[in-house]
């Protein structure tokens, strides 16, 4: 038989396990039940896959995000490792043979997420399964007190109803102490053995920066860093705002957000493994599959939601164990809009009985009526049919969700792409000379960007709100220009799918769980607050005030945090900062943000004793807008 080190090189080409993957691995060999938590980067996969491998029967794998599935089913079929995703896309025909496979096809793992476990089908054929491990990845869900916490995790002990004899391993990358203990409770793991890794990462340094301008310290920081950097904003059009702000300044960037296609997705993520484009400027979408050792920076220019998620983002820079830097730009508007913000899309319990409603009349559904069809859902059409905010909408869709009233799959979405077959010329002859089009063709011009050189992906529905025109008539435009030759167009079903998994009952159904929304909402609140405090902390070790999060108390400051270089750092004087602002300004005339990119004192610092050298006349500004001294 091979030991767990010859699978880990055969399979995985490494010649040596992390700190404490083979410990944890033997333990599930033995049987023991375990609870894991390793911080991100800490290869919790392995910790039941190697197992997995090394036993008979089947490993059960537990996941709550159809693309976090897909992501490990697709890594291990690449490895020649038989592994199978059941998910809401299979129809019943292929979930009973994808069970067929895994009973007689020597199939190693079943990738499910939790909702689908509640079948009573598939609850009958895991029974028939030889199942030798049960892994529930991202356990923290379960917990009330988790930062993702989906009810349907609460009904997992199921299969140890079903097969009380498997070994249970539950991962997570984050959680407190409350979170480890209802993971266990939770799922009825008495005696279970408890992996727990500090979160204490001694080569990544972290870094709270107040800044008025965060595109130019941004360009400083990718500046200094000059190696591969992920740059995290909560905007999907951000991350393509500062990706071409960062290419006109001579930087080679990459943006990433689950708008995207899978084609544009790969090659952004595959130009940025091979630091083509070394720095990636993503939404929170870019975190699975990142296996990159070499990060050396991650920035967030927005307020992380939680120190769970920030802790996990941050941590996916420096796995080489070299220096590595954590850098959070903001200031007080910043603080301000992110609190404003939360209380304006968080929905409330009355708000999400408004949104229910309209999603059953939207679809005719009667009270007491359980449809068992699946809905073409687009979540910009049913909110311009009832007038409703997009992102308080979708969260509210998030909740309703969460608690298995609906089921909304993403992943069916594509798009429509378009190409025009004309050159410029030709064009506008023709938009002269057929008025018809001319308001569409117009408006393609201005809003995609090289739609004459490549394929480009356009949303039917946005070109219809813009024009005042339904969106059943914008296609009909295209189809009749690719008619006349003039555009190459491909129409494709850009909804989402929707499916009810409750009897309409208006209020009932949402009164339930009310109290536990309104639970969740305040939890969520509190986490936000403490990342603020956070931010706001200027005296305490950053190190520190993480690891007290999750407690973990230690007691040697970090000495590299912005808090402890501000320690060890005699505290600035006006003469001091004044000084080295005139020395500098006898070579040349500079803006303030020149000067505050090449001075080692803080922008606060900076900004006030230019105000102060500007009242006494020692600087003055140019029509240039730079500063220069008034004594040369």
């Amino acid at each position: 038989m091979a030991t767990p080190l010859e699978i880990l090189q055969k399979y995985w080409n490494h010649n040596q396990f992390r700190a404490p993957q083979e410990e944890i691995i033997n333990a599930v060999l033995n049987k023991q039940n375990t609870v894991v938590l390793l911080p991100t980067g800490g290869g919790k996969s392995l910790c039941y896959q190697i197992p997995a491998i090394l036993s008979h029967g089947v490993c059960i794998v537990v996941s709550p995000l159809i693309a976090l599935i897909k992501d490990q089913v697709n890594s291990l079929k690449d490895k020649n490792i038989k592994a199978i995703a059941l998910t809401s896309q299979l129809s019943q025909d292929e979930t009973i043979t994808a069970f067929d496979n895994l009973q007689f096809g020597d199939y190693k793992f079943l990738y499910i997420s939790p909702e689908k476990l509640q079948s009573p089908l598939i609850q009958e054929k895991i029974k028939q399964l030889e199942v030798s491990i049960i892994a529930i990845d991202e356990a923290h869900c379960i917990s009330e007190w988790g930062h993702d916490f989906r009810p349907s995790y609460l009904k997992l002990h199921i299969l140890k109803e079903l097969h009380p004899a498997a070994t249970f391993i539950a991962l997570t990358a984050t959680a407190t102490s409350n979170v480890l203990n209802d993971i266990q409770h939770n799922l009825k793991l008495e005696n279970a053995q408890l992996f727990k890794k500090s979160f204490q990462r001694k080569n990544l340094q972290y870094y709270v920066i107040e800044t008025e301008d965060t595109y130019n310290r941004l360009l400083s920081i990718t500046k200094k860093i000059n190696a591969p950097t992920i740059i995290y904003t909560k905007s999907r059009k951000q991350t393509k705002d500062i990706c071409n702000f960062l290419i006109n300044h001579n930087f080679k960037s990459s943006f990433y957000h689950g708008g995207l296609s899978v084609d544009e997705k790969n090659n952004a993520f595959n130009n940025w493994m091979q630091e083509k484009t070394p720095i990636m400027v993503a939404t929170n979408a870019f975190g699975m599959g990142i296996d990159k050792a070499n990060v050396t920076a991650v920035i967030h220019i927005n307020i992380p939601d939680s120190l769970e998620n920030f802790i996990q983002e941050a941590g996916r820079a420096g796995r080489d164990d070299n220096n590595a830097y954590s850098f959070i730009l903001t200031n007080n508007a910043v603080i301000n809009d992110s609190l404003t913000k939360f209380k304006t899309t968080s929905p409330t319990v009355k708000y999400i009985k408004k949104i229910y409603q309209h999603l059953n009349s939207f679809y005719s559904i009667s009270y007491g009526d359980l449809p068992t069809e699946l809905f073409s859902f687009s979540l910009q059409e049913f909110c311009a049919t009832y007038q409703l905010n997009i992102l308080k909408t979708y969260n509210t869709i998030k909740v309703l969700e969460r608690e298995n009233i609906i089921q909304l799959d993403e992943n069916y979405s594509k798009k429509s792409t378009i190409q025009i077959a004309l050159n410029n010329q030709q064009l506008f002859n023709y938009i002269n000379s057929h008025p018809t089009f001319q308001n569409l063709l117009k408006l393609l011009l201005r809003t995609y960007g090289g739609i004459f050189d490549h394929i480009t992906l356009i949303n039917e529905f946005s070109l219809a709100s813009k024009l005042g025109l339904s969106k059943t008539e914008i296609i009909k435009q295209l189809e009749s220009l690719t008619k006349d030759g003039i555009i190459n167009y491909t129409y494709q079903d850009s909804t989402s799918k929707l499916s009810f998994l409750v009897n309409r009952e208006d209020n009932y159904t949402i009164n339930r769980i009310s109290k536990r929304i309104e639970q969740q909402q305040l939890l969520k609140f509190e986490k936000l607050n403490a990342t603020i405090n956070y931010l706001q902390n200027k005296k305490t070790c950053r190190n520190k005030l993480l690891l007290a999060y999750f407690n973990e108390i230690i007691t040697e400051d970090c000495g590299k945090c912005d808090n402890c270089l501000a320690k060890t750092k005699n505290k600035a004087t006006f003469k001091n900062i004044s000084e080295a602002i005139l020395n500098f300004l006898a070579i040349s005339s500079y803006t303030s943000i020149e000067i505050i990119n090449n001075l080692q004192y803080s922008e606060k610092e900076i900004l006030n004793t230019l105000k102060i050298l500007l009242e006494k006349n020692k600087i003055t500004i140019t029509s240039q807008n730079k500063i220069k001294r008034t004594d040369l």
